[in-house]
């Protein structure tokens, strides 16, 4: 839900020192509004700049995910945010118990805990009001909230568990895809943005992406 507030400041471009996330694979352009917002490209700058996480390691990338040589495996290994991708072997994230199949190989941040947070960096077409889904997993249900350039931008917005008692695989509940289709509405300065996305309670849950739409 859309807090009631002023217009939400445009960025401070000499006060954040974080950028677009870029590899060979990625050039570095900011990720574009209207349009899907990847979490597991949340920018580059490192902890206390770019993100917050309980820890350094990547629980993901470079453990669960061993560290074999392939992107995917080894996606941002370094870094202290936690990234994995959706795997179709096993019926692991394509599963009768979900609600959306989501795309193989889709990469996401996952492992979270309350006091977390990331910040990505986006390019809005024209100021205005904007919707956004959340494709995501919970295993017990949460809280998130979101920040536009340094300033609270929603109320916590309620992340409902995708539990479900009939699978008979414990681990796979970490794996049941749901979308939270408006999760919440943003008014959103034109140009380049700083979305925060903060962990508030209950963790466990996998963000894959944003889906903003303008609002009407």
């Amino acid at each position: 839900m859309l807090v009631p507030a002023p217009e939400l400041p445009a960025l401070d471009h000499g006060k954040y020192k974080g950028t677009p996330y870029h590899d060979n694979h990625h050039s570095g352009v900011a990720q574009a509004i209207p349009g899907q917002v990847d979490c597991a490209y949340y920018d580059l700058g490192g902890e206390g700049v770019a993100y917050h996480d309980t820890d350094a390691k990547n629980n993901g990338s470079g453990a669960l995910n061993p560290a074999d040589g392939t992107y995917l495996n080894q996606f941002r290994m370094n870094e202290g945010v936690d990234t994995s991708y959706t795997k179709f072997h096993d019926q692991i994230d394509d599963n009768p118990y979900e609600v959306i199949h989501p795309p193989e190989n889709l990469l996401y941040v996952g492992w979270t805990e309350p006091g977390e947070w990331f910040k990505i960096t986006v390019e809005v077409a024209h100021a205005g009001i904007y919707s956004a889904d959340l494709l995501y997993t919970s295993n017990r249900g949460g809280t998130i909230a979101l920040d536009v350039n340094g300033e609270s931008a929603t109320l916590p917005l309620t992340i409902q568990s995708t539990f479900n008692a009939a699978d008979p695989i414990a681990w796979r509940q970490w794996h049941h895809w749901n979308r939270a289709p408006s999760l919440t509405t943003l008014r959103l300065p034109k140009g380049k943005t700083v979305l925060t996305v903060h962990i508030l309670s209950g963790g466990n849950m996998n963000l894959a992406n944003f889906d903003f739409k303008e609002a009407h």
